[in-house]
C-alpha cells in the first residue's frame, strides 16, 4: 500500500505540472491552433520542441513569438499576436512547450 501511494505521488508530481501548463495553454486559446502531438493550424508542440532543442535562448525566443506572433517559420500561415498573454505566462508556456518530446 505504501509503495502504491509513493508511486501515485510521484506520477502526480510529474503529470500535474504538465496538465497545469496545458490548462494555461487552453485558457490562452493556444490549443485552438496547436496540439501536443499533431499539426493543426500551427505545428505540434512536439515539433516546436524538436526544432528549438538545445538552443539556450529558446524560452525567450518562443515567449516573444507567443506575445508578438510570427510568420514564415512554419509555412505561410502566420501566428497572430497574443497581447493578452503577459511575459511571465508566455515564458511558462514556452518552457512547457520545450518539454514536449
Amino acid at each position: 500500500m505504501k509503495r502504491t501511494l509513493i508511486t501515485l505521488a510521484l506520477t502526480l508530481s510529474v503529470v500535474a505540472p504538465a496538465m497545469a501548463d496545458q490548462a494555461l495553454a487552453t485558457s490562452k486559446n493556444c490549443m485552438a491552433c496547436h496540439a501536443v502531438d499533431k499539426k493543426l493550424v500551427g505545428p505540434s508542440y512536439k515539433e516546436v520542441a524538436a526544432k528549438y532543442a538545445g538552443q539556450k535562448d529558446a524560452v525567450d525566443k518562443l515567449a516573444a513569438k507567443i506575445i508578438k506572433g510570427g510568420a514564415g517559420v512554419w509555412g505561410p500561415v502566420p501566428m497572430p499576436a497574443n497581447a493578452q498573454v503577459n511575459d511571465a505566462d508566455a515564458k511558462k508556456l514556452a518552457a512547457w512547450v520545450l518539454t514536449q518530446k
